[in-house]
């Protein structure tokens, strides 16, 4: 039997590297049409042209509206259809509040934060007027316990958060589900991890996950029957405990 996902029409935005292309890659295996949006043109290209005719790349920044307006025509243009938003694109900064540069602070809840909604508002006439659809946020654990380490970042995923869980009521009588995947840490770029020898000796003392793991737990939560709806997954590399 096919996978419950072939065939199916799914946006991945901050597709062009960690988690976002992780699961560009995963859901491409499963026969999935994708549109890869990311600010990251030549990465998001050499992606597109990896995965092959089922992958659009369309550069897209998340926060500028006439982007996000672009990502879905062109996507309905090309496929005809939006089965999935997963809303992935993300900046990460930790630190001190004192020390901090409020510019760069407003920049990451412009991403974090107005960039779920943006894309979240594009994509939701059309899952309305089909009657289906999913759409998945990258959260975090810092979504859920306040890290104090990343303040800033904490309040752009608890502001995440609270997107989703009242979205996903709103829409559900439209048969739209909306969820939240919350990984801790990942070893990846976002988090400062570019060397494939330094991600392994983080995945060896079980201290982050591969983006891989993040990706595969994405398709689990699509992959379920319509009339579960996972509100949020949260996963942990075993050894960090909040």
């Amino acid at each position: 039997m096919p996978h419950p996902l072939t065939g199916k029409t799914i946006i991945i935005t901050g597709a062009s590297s960690g988690i976002g292309a992780a699961t560009a890659r995963a859901l491409a295996a499963l026969g999935c049409n994708l549109a890869l949006a990311s600010r990251s043109v030549e990465k998001l290209d050499a992606l597109a042209r990896e995965i092959g005719p089922q992958a659009l790349a369309i550069p897209t920044d998340v926060t500028r509206g006439d982007d996000v307006r672009a990502l879905i025509e062109r996507t309905l243009a090309h496929f005809g259809r939006i089965d999935v938003l997963f809303a992935n694109a993300g900046v990460y900064i930790p630190g001190q509040a004192a020390d901090g540069d409020p510019e760069a602070w407003a920049n990451l809840m412009n991403v974090n934060v107005d960039g779920v909604l943006r894309c979240a508002h594009a994509v939701l006439p059309h899952m309305i007027a089909q009657h289906s659809g999913d759409i998945l946020v990258t959260s975090s654990i810092s979504g859920f316990i306040d890290i104090h380490w990343e303040p800033i970042y904490s309040a752009s995923k608890h502001a995440v958060q609270g997107f989703v869980h009242t979205l996903r009521r709103q829409v559900a009588t439209h048969n739209i589900r909306v969820g939240s995947i919350a990984p801790g840490m990942v070893a990846n770029e976002l988090w400062g991890f570019h060397d494939a020898a330094d991600i392994d000796r983080q995945i060896a003392q079980h201290a982050s996950l591969r983006s891989e793991d993040v990706a595969a737990a994405v398709i689990f939560m699509l992959s379920q029957p319509p009339h579960v709806t996972i509100r949020d997954l949260v996963m942990l590399p075993q050894n960090q405990d909040l």
